[in-house]
């Protein structure tokens, strides 16, 4: 006796509205999450619209903050790379003198900042200048621990094109008057995702400057870029 086959069940598409009305309250819809979308990319053109720097304009500023961006085997990956030439080169026109790297230590075996200290050292940035931020797990984060750990109440920031906005607004948003260079990078696969990616972090970027969550560590306050500015003279 055979038994008979189990139906699959059919899979209703979604239907679309068939009047007018609703084709024009579905379009209403669609163009409202746009506007939603594009509000938070918005905000962070404004509020950095006079912000942003090349390295031969940024104004003289004691501190620089270089964000981690990944370790390759140990080593500054060549986005990080570039925004450590880049805090050199500014260190060797005199333009800053003291840099902080903030990046993740979450490991035994990942230490951004160390990385970051040991190649602006080979790179002609005495160790006595450059001051590690070990907590420092995204952009936020690195901001607010600048300026309530380290002190930090005006800096140059130094990133890519494609993330140095949102650094800019944040640090701006924590309290530290921030401006912006970005560094020159090749437009290859990680320069694209990074690109689409700034898309969704500015949404979560609008909602720290607007809530100001606490870092995942902020611990007590540490005298290193006072200490550091101190030996510049």
């Amino acid at each position: 006796m055979r038994l008979p086959k189990p139906r699959r069940p059919r899979l209703r598409r979604p239907r679309l509205p068939r009047t007018r009305t609703g084709q024009r309250r579905l379009l209403q819809a669609v163009m409202a999450g746009c506007v939603l979308a594009l509000l938070p990319s918005t905000w962070m053109y404004v509020v950095t619209g006079d912000r942003l720097r090349t390295a031969a304009d940024v104004p003289r500023t004691e501190v620089a903050v270089v964000f981690g961006a990944g370790l390759w085997e140990g080593e500054p990956s060549p986005y990080l790379a570039h925004r450590l030439d880049a805090a050199a080169k500014l260190y060797r026109e005199d333009r800053i003198e003291v840099v902080l790297v903030t990046g993740d230590n979450s490991r035994k075996d990942y230490d951004e900042p160390d990385a970051m200290r040991t190649y602006l050292t080979r790179h002609g940035v005495p160790d006595g200048r450059i001051v590690s931020d070990y907590a420092g797990f995204d952009t936020w984060d690195s901001c607010v621990r600048a300026k309530k750990i380290f002190g930090v109440d005006r800096a140059v920031l130094i990133s890519q094109g494609f993330h140095i906005r949102r650094a800019v607004a944040l640090c701006q948003a924590a309290g530290v008057t921030s401006y912006g260079v970005g560094v020159d990078a090749r437009h290859d696969a990680t320069w694209y995702y990074g690109g689409v990616r700034e898309i969704v972090a500015a949404g979560k970027a609008a909602l720290d400057a607007v809530f100001r969550p606490d870092p995942r560590f902020l611990g007590p306050q540490e005298p290193g870029v006072e200490r550091a500015l101190r030996m510049a003279g």
